[in-house]
């Protein structure tokens, strides 16, 4: 039993969601089954916790890159397309000498 619950939580399967808590009773119930020994129940829960953070950071990672993939096929503006373009407006202001604030624009807007 030990060994399924192991594997179906190492490949994320509740654990990445599972509190502390929520995962040491899930193995309090181990113990009171005989399935696990109450001297094997801390380095368990350790061992689960620690599965479910690291599933945690992978199903961030692929949000991320599938996020990031979608945001550049559909060819949108980045945060850093955006901070370029504004110093590159401001490159072209100082060559210019002009102030756009005097004629109403503001690349802060």
């Amino acid at each position: 039993m030990r060994e399924l619950l192991s594997k179906a939580l190492s490949l994320g399967l509740g654990v990445a969601v599972a509190s502390k808590e929520q995962v040491e009773k899930l193995v309090d119930e181990l113990v009171k089954k005989g399935e696990i020994r109450s001297s094997e129940s801390s380095s368990f829960v350790d061992e689960l916790i620690s599965k479910g953070e690291e599933s945690r950071r992978r199903i961030d990672e692929i949000v991320q890159e599938r996020v990031e993939g979608l945001i550049a096929d559909l060819k949108l503006a980045t945060r850093a397309d955006i901070e370029r373009l504004e110093q590159q407006i401001a490159r072209l202001e100082q060559q210019r000498g002009g102030d756009t604030k005097a004629e109403g624009y503001s690349i802060s807007d």
